[in-house]
C-alpha cells in the first residue's frame, strides 16, 4: 500500500533514496537532505510542504513545496526535489506526490513554478498541466486560480 504523508519537525529520513539518486547522478536528493539537517530548508514556512511516500515501511519518493525562492512575490509557490526510487517509477508515485503538493499550494499560492533540464520530467509536468515557460529561474510554470 502506497501512502503519501506529511514530514515535519527536525528528522527526515529518507531511506535509501540518497543512495539511489547519487547513482543516478542527480545531486539535489542529497541538497534537500543537507538543507534539512542545516535548517536552511525544512519547508516550513507558511504554505510550504515535504511530502514523502512510502510503500510499507520504505520510502519510495519524496516532493517539496517552498515559496518560490527566486521570486519576490509570496503568492508564487515552487515545487523542488521530486525525487522516485528508480524500482518504483512508472506506478503513479511522482504524479501523486505532485498532486499533494499541488492541493497544499492552493489555499497558499496562485502559481507554482518548477525547473527541469530532464525531457522526460519536462514531459511528466506538462502531462500534468504546467506550461513550459521561459523565465530565468524557471522551465514549467502552473496556475492554481
Amino acid at each position: 500500500m502506497l501512502e503519501v504523508v506529511t514530514t515535519s519537525g527536525v528528522t527526515l529520513d529518507l531511506g535509501s533514496l540518497p543512495e539511489n539518486a547519487r547513482s543516478e547522478n542527480y545531486d539535489f536528493v542529497a541538497r534537500a537532505v543537507t538543507e534539512w539537517v542545516t535548517g536552511t530548508n525544512r519547508f516550513n514556512r507558511p504554505g510550504e510542504r515535504f511530502f514523502l511516500a512510502r510503500a510499507g515501511n520504505e520510502t519510495v519518493g519524496m516532493c517539496g513545496l517552498n515559496v518560490d525562492p527566486f521570486e519576490n512575490d509570496p503568492s508564487i509557490g515552487r515545487i523542488r526535489h521530486l525525487y522516485v526510487a528508480t524500482a518504483h517509477r512508472r506506478t503513479g508515485i511522482g504524479r501523486r506526490l505532485v498532486a499533494a503538493c499541488l492541493e497544499a499550494a492552493r489555499p497558499a499560492f496562485a502559481r507554482v513554478r518548477l525547473r527541469t533540464f530532464d525531457p522526460d520530467a519536462a514531459a511528466f509536468y506538462v502531462a500534468l498541466g504546467f506550461a513550459e515557460v521561459d523565465e530565468p529561474d524557471a522551465t514549467h510554470s502552473r496556475d492554481l486560480y
